[in-house]
């Protein structure tokens, strides 16, 4: 979908485009914080390379293996690792359902498979099933309670729903038993939920540091991680850097566009902001770069464009009700259906600091100042330095009521 399509009346594009947005609803996206935790280290590495050649390799091989023999655990386990990785680089939430079956058939087989019942416990993290992703992993302590890796999903999978003590407490333990990329990455999103910008930028680079040249897909991410980090902190040059590094890595890495796309927005340069993040929605489709996108297309003056791709972000975060807090702030952020985005809020089942947040922007819109400071002030419990939460601090604090 290119910009000259934009126009495109709303009644025959929604249908088709949203196809592709739905196929990333469940998928990762670098603009949010389960991307930067789920992501980080999640899956044991079981190939020596992971381009995007080596990734179908294993995918195909290992198919042909279970097809033989579907309770074949390794070939599983490996399948597993490759589709994950496919998953944040395509955005086809359908190979995590694939994954997840290919291990339960091996644990219906066998139910003591440890690494079988670790790696399902890393499919559950990439589906956003939190608490799944929890009771798996405390399976796995139960019967290897010295594992590292348990530890990070655990830290992950508690961090997504605001429970930031038993998440760091966790990302603790991880690198004391095994201190390497993923525990560092994780022990990097704590500092950085902690407004440690400076801190968890040092330990991403040892995360980047100590990642295998051969795991293509694993470096990759980890210096799109670098370059969301240096425009946190507004380093422009430094961020770009990072991202060209990425789509070197890895060619046509989704989060190296997005990334760029955001860096020239940064720099005050929307056109060609919104041509890079078109480039995006036209490979590898998400709820966030829609709305991104309907950004950039308002400040260019382009509002039908710009209403086109807030539809379309807002249905693709509704279908199945896969996002509930994500939808929330999007429409807390944007003035939209503010009701909705209260009773989304409320019920989303976590209480994260970005759920908090929208909850505190959707109360305050509709008049429940009091209900706004409260939610706020949760948001701010971790010291996060996130630019939309210290802005709506900042304007529901100052109201009086």
């Amino acid at each position: 979908m290119r910009a000259r399509r934009l126009t495109t009346t709303i009644g025959i594009a929604l249908p088709i485009l949203i196809v592709g947005l739905v196929a990333w609803v469940r998928g990762s996206s670098i603009s949010t914080a389960a991307a930067r935790s789920a992501a980080a280290g999640a899956i044991d590495t079981r190939m020596s390379a992971t381009s995007r050649a080596d990734l179908d390799r294993t995918v195909k091989t290992m198919t042909a293996r279970l097809t033989a023999r579907p309770t074949d655990s390794t070939a599983a386990i490996a399948l597993a690792d490759a589709l994950l990785r496919q998953t944040r680089v395509n955005g086809n939430a359908g190979l995590a359902m694939h994954a997840e079956f290919a291990l339960k058939t091996v644990l219906d087989h066998d139910r003591d498979d440890y690494d079988a019942r670790r790696m399902l416990a890393a499919v559950y993290l990439s589906q956003h099933r939190f608490r799944d992703a929890i009771g798996e992993a405390e399976r796995c302590r139960a019967m290897r309670a010295s594992d590292a890796w348990v530890y990070g999903v655990l830290g992950d999978a508690h961090i997504e729903l605001g429970d930031y003590p038993e998440a760091f407490d966790a990302f603790d333990r991880m690198t004391a038993l095994r201190p390497n990329a993923a525990a560092y990455a994780r022990a990097s999103y704590a500092r950085e939920l902690q407004g440690d910008l400076d801190g968890a930028l040092r330990l991403m680079q040892m995360a980047t540091d100590a990642t295998s040249a051969q795991d293509a897909e694993s470096l990759a991410w980890h210096h799109a991680q670098l370059g969301h980090l240096y425009l946190e902190l507004g380093s422009l040059d430094a961020a770009r850097r990072e991202y060209e590094h990425t789509d070197f890595v890895f060619p046509g890495h989704p989060f190296a566009l997005d990334g760029l796309a955001r860096v020239e927005a940064a720099r005050g340069h929307d056109t060609a902001a919104l041509e890079l993040v078109m480039k995006r929605l036209d490979s590898s489709p998400t709820p966030a770069d829609a709305a991104f996108a309907g950004d950039l297309l308002a400040k260019v003056g382009r509002p039908d464009a710009a209403e086109l791709q807030y539809r379309l972000a807002e249905a693709a975060w509704r279908v199945d009700a896969p996002e509930p807090s994500k939808l929330a702030r999007f429409l807390a952020g944007h003035t939209r259906h503010l009701d909705e985005a209260v009773r989304l809020a409320e019920g989303a089942g976590r209480h994260d600091i970005f759920t908090d947040d929208a909850l505190a922007w959707a109360y305050f819109q509709t008049g429940r100042v009091a209900e706004a400071r409260a939610a706020i002030r949760r948001a701010l419990r971790t010291g996060s330095r996130d630019k939309d939460i210290r802005a709506h601090a900042a304007a529901i604090e100052g109201r009086r009521e």
